[in-house]
């Protein structure tokens, strides 16, 4: 191997035979020695030392520089197989695990490969990949696993002496272990990796007989560790103590919160409880400021959308409603807004359930309806203090809805979420709340639908021509979307789509992020004669709206999809699920 390498080297032109001469013998015997020689002494650049690997064994190769691959990748192998064969899991698709080896060749390695892969039911894709790469990747393996390990191996220790495990000791002891170090250890782990691998959300989940935890992960939620039972109660007494919930209350849910500074950033951690057959279950939803309140322009907000959306929120006074199912990035939308307006000279507050993000200079309530502190009672209560803008985090009822128009009848701009399915689906939806149909065209400035959809990973993404099977479906898209709107989005034909196959960037995802698709529609005086109309309905509000040129949210995604932004199958998934 060491000198077929040298030879392809020299032969393409990627290394002089002269520069040869001054490495040892030891090294130009050894192909690892070698490989690291070349790299370390820019002799050759990586990516031609893996080319040329890859030329003389005949396998594929992967380049793994900077590449962080998902957890439960990297425990498809054991980490002691890893570290000794120097083979290392990256990608896996189905049952079929993509696997980087530094040595192809090495006989011992590949046989425990096959032995591990029979034992695990997945058949292995070797790929060659570089010494110094398998360095830098295997070190994830000290990442979670390793931490969460050495942290209940000293628990254990600990315990040896204190009569069992937390789960067979009461409160008491509990609380002895949550002022220990370990468990402490246990859980600051777990929050930093999350917050790290950019999860949403953490799941701390019993089982029959063991502790799952799970990340949430643009949208999908994926296994990260499996810890024992018996530290099940004093990891859950641990959050809750940070949280300030009650440690002996088991049987109702709890809802709190907790601040802690991860890396350089003041992290918050919205904390909900909830008692399950085998003990009780948390969810921590991840709320970083830093990435949470961005621009229009980050939302996904483009075109028409985005010029509708601007203008709406400028008026002085009316509703602007954002409607969509849970975790379709509402708030988000809304804390973009407040930020985008808070000024000196504006007075803004919000009521919250929960507060999730805390933006400077806006006056943000809580509200908590177990002392009768309600969107409706602080609604009330907040006409009193001036404001200019108010943000009510959802109206739920037909009280709400009657103080929110009141406000924007009385000179308040007014930011709120309902549920419905789309944006058009606003303006019934408010007439079943019993506000009289001719407040609605009065009070209600725009309305706006959302979803959010995987973003596809820049660094691999290409263009394609249109499958076949798509052409239909975007055709019928676009066909009603006017000319000077594709243009916005620098679209012309013939269609073109993009793929990504996945990279190191993305962890051989395809995707990275999410972004959202929207549709949104304008009050308008030929919509308030609809409204006012004794025939109201949907359909006539739709068709409406779409003379005026409303993109709705399928429209949107496409659009996306066919500039790169987004892939046409998760935007048709989102849009038709």
């Amino acid at each position: 191997m060491p000198e077929k390498l040298l030879a392809y080297l020299i032969d393409n032109g990627l290394l002089k035979e002269n520069q040869v001469k001054n490495i040892p013998p030891q090294v130009l015997a050894d192909a690892i020695l070698l490989e690291l020689e070349l790299v370390q002494r820019n002799l050759v650049k990586p990516a031609n030392v893996l080319r040329a690997k890859s030329a003389i064994l005949g396998v594929p190769y992967l380049d793994l520089a900077n590449k962080n691959i998902p957890a439960e990748v990297l425990h498809e192998i054991p980490e002691d197989a890893v570290l000794h064969y120097k083979i290392i899991p990256v990608e896996k698709n189905g049952n079929e695990l993509v696997i980087g080896m530094v040595n192809p060749e090495d006989v011992e390695a590949s046989e425990a490969l096959k032995f591990i892969a029979i034992k695990n039911n997945f058949i292995p894709k070797i790929h060659v990949i570089l010494d110094s790469d398998f360095n830098a990747v295997a070190q994830q393996y000290r990442n979670l696993g390793r931490e969460v390990t050495s942290a209940l191996e000293e628990l254990e220790e600990e315990l040896v002496s204190g009569g069992g495990p937390a789960s067979d000791t009461g409160i008491e002891k509990v609380e002895q272990i949550d002022a220990e170090a370990p468990i402490t250890k246990v859980v600051a782990v777990i929050l930093r990796h999350a917050v790290e691998g950019k999860a949403s959300d953490i799941h701390i989940e019993p089982l029959e007989n063991e502790t799952r935890v799970r990340f949430r992960l643009d949208g999908t939620l994926h296994s990260s560790i499996i810890l024992p039972q018996e530290v099940h109660n004093a990891i859950i007494s641990r959050i809750k103590i940070l949280s300030n919930l009650k440690i002996d209350e088991t049987r109702v849910p709890q809802d709190g919160r907790f601040r802690t500074k991860i890396g350089s950033n003041q992290i918050d951690f919205r904390v909900s409880t909830l008692p399950t057959a085998f003990g009780e279950k948390i969810a921590l939803r991840i709320l970083d400021a830093t990435v949470g309140v961005g621009t229009f322009a980050d939302l996904g907000l483009l075109g028409r959308n985005m010029e509708i959306y601007e203008k709406s929120i400028k008026n002085p006074y009316g509703i602007v409603l954002i409607t969509g199912p849970t975790g379709s990035g509402k708030s988000t939308t809304l804390y973009t807004t407040l930020n985008f307006l808070d000024k000196e000279g504006v007075n803004i507050i919000t009521l919250e359930d929960p507060v999730e993000y805390y933006i400077q200079g806006v006056n943000q309530s809580q509200i908590h309806p177990e002392i009768g502190f309600t969107f409706a009672s602080g609604l009330r209560s907040i006409l009193r203090q001036d404001p200019n803008i108010i943000m009510v985090g959802e109206i739920r009822d037909k009280e709400t809805a009657g103080l929110a128009t009141h406000a924007a009848l009385t000179g308040h701009l007014v930011f709120s979420t309902l549920h419905t399915n789309d944006s058009l689906g606003i303006i019934p939806r408010l007439a079943d709340m019993d506000i009289d149909p001719f407040l609605i065209p009065s009070t209600l400035v725009a309305g706006m639908a959302q979803r959010l959809v995987k973003k596809m990973c820049k660094e691999c993404s290409k263009p394609v021509p249109l499958p076949d099977k798509f052409s239909k479906v975007v055709d019928d898209a676009l066909k009603s979307v006017p000319e000077p709107e594709q243009q916005k989005y620098g679209l012309k034909k013939p269609w073109k789509i993009f793929e990504a196959p996945g990279c190191p960037a993305c962890g051989f995802k395809g995707t990275k992020g999410r972004v959202g698709i929207f549709e949104i529609f304008e009050m308008t005086s030929s919509l308030e004669k609809i409204i006012l109309g004794s025939t109201m309905s949907e359909a006539a509000i739709a068709e409406e709206a779409r003379r005026q040129g409303m993109i709705t949210m399928k429209q949107d995604g496409i659009m996306k999809a066919m500039v790169g932004l987004v892939s046409i199958e998760e935007v048709l998934r989102v849009v038709e699920e």
